[in-house]
């Protein structure tokens, strides 16, 4: 892939997109008794995929003048110039989201369709555009686009939703807030200067740190009642570790507050979430 088609390609934030992609297949393993066609599941991927990616791509040209501000963003293609064409961008924006969620009605069912789209409007419109500057709960209300994705993949085996991907969407609630606060808190200068109200910035390290271990102990708590529920010890596994992980390292940012120590917080969170869904995935393609 060359210079210009990696800039095209970051955009979308397919790292999110991915990770998005991997909520909705989990979601769809943790329903008992789901049983797809390989091209549905593939459908539901690929739709979940670029529908996160539509309103990644809404983020960034959105955010273009606020990206200039921070320095973790202020080389994104829109913050400097590369790209100009906003309106043309806002077009093929809307012809991807409603190629995902036409994609998801038509292959899956309108209640897939109606997560699918849900996941994008809370992510591009609710956080970015309503709450981002407006109230540190932001992310907590805009963290729902990852339990949408989870309930999509639900709702592709049937419009009646089972318990363990409703727990499984609630995880992925709790989930969201202490991720995005520990990278707030490594990045607080950023978005302070930014005048984006992050948890730590309106309240400080020791009262963000306190709140992002009683998530990560409320979560991984949770996380593991679906294991009681009927998945199996695969998925009990990968919840338990990645539970342990990610609390382990918010003690530690309780202990001392900083950076680096909610940089590790921060990538706890990120194995904690691979090891979840993909435990979630595996038990679910292996039962």
């Amino acid at each position: 892939m060359d210079a210009g088609m990696r800039t095209v390609w970051s955009v979308f934030k397919p790292r999110i997109g991915f990770a998005i992609m991997l909520c909705a297949l989990a979601g769809l393993a943790a329903t008992p008794g789901a049983s797809l066609p390989a091209w549905k599941v593939a459908v539901l991927a690929v739709a979940v995929f670029l529908s996160s990616a539509s309103a990644g791509a809404f983020n960034q040209v959105v955010e273009r003048e606020l990206d200039r501000l921070m320095a973790r963003t202020r080389k994104r293609p829109f913050a400097t110039g590369a790209f100009t064409s906003v309106r043309g961008w806002y077009a093929a924006i809307l012809g991807l989201l409603a190629l995902s969620v036409g994609a998801a009605a038509w292959a899956l069912n309108e209640f897939a369709a109606l997560y699918t789209f849900l996941g994008a409007f809370f992510y591009g419109v609710v956080y970015t555009v309503w709450l981002k500057r407006r109230t540190w709960l932001n992310i907590v209300i805009g963290g729902l686009a990852g339990s949408f994705a989870v309930l999509a993949g639900a709702a592709a085996a049937g419009a009646e939703l089972a318990r363990e991907p409703l727990i499984l969407a609630l995880v992925l609630f709790l989930w969201t807030p202490p991720h995005f606060w520990a990278l707030a808190m490594a990045f607080r200068d950023d978005y302070a200067a930014a005048g984006v109200p992050m948890l730590p910035v309106v309240a400080g390290d020791a009262t963000a740190s306190w709140a992002i271990l009683a998530h990560a102990v409320a979560l991984a708590l949770l996380a593991l009642v679906p294991g009681f529920m009927g998945l199996g010890w695969i998925y009990m596994l990968g919840a338990a570790l990645g539970g342990a992980l990610f609390v382990g390292r918010c003690l530690a940012l309780v202990r001392a507050p900083g950076r680096a120590a909610a940089l590790r917080a921060f990538h706890a969170s990120l194995v904690q979430l691979t090891l979840l869904l993909g435990a979630t995935i595996l038990d679910g393609s292996l039962g």
